[in-house]
């Protein structure tokens, strides 16, 4: 896969992804905790594919790493608030272990590929 393709992939992924959350958050009981909990995930897991939009269309490979360094710590906080949920039995662990799958995997691609533009900048 070359490098444009895989920036098209990851921009249709990250999307996925927001969408799931999305869905995640909907299903959500109405509990006080489980909203808070929910929001937090909610807005953090929906900005991964904005931020990785804006990577996207980055004008430099600096500008680039800085997007795709912003992608991580959204997607780093969201397999926090996701942790949370399970750890406070709002959900099982077993109706979000695809979820913090796909957040960890998406972790280790962009940190991959931030790895990879970095040792090219320099």
């Amino acid at each position: 896969m070359n490098e444009e393709s895989e920036r098209v992939d990851l921009r249709q992924r990250t999307k996925g992804f927001a969408l799931r959350i999305v869905r995640m958050f909907g299903a959500l009981p109405k509990s006080t905790e489980a909203q808070v909990l929910g929001k937090q995930a909610l807005r953090s897991g929906t900005s991964v594919g904005a931020n990785y939009r804006e990577a996207y269309r980055s004008r430099s490979d600096a500008e680039f790493v800085a997007k795709i360094g912003d992608c991580l710590k959204e997607l780093d906080e969201t397999d926090y608030w996701l942790e949370l949920l399970v750890d406070a039995e709002v959900l099982a662990c077993t109706r979000l272990a695809l979820l913090q799958d796909e957040c960890n995997q998406l972790i280790a691609i962009l940190t991959t590929i931030s790895k990879k533009v970095k040792s090219r900048v320099r």
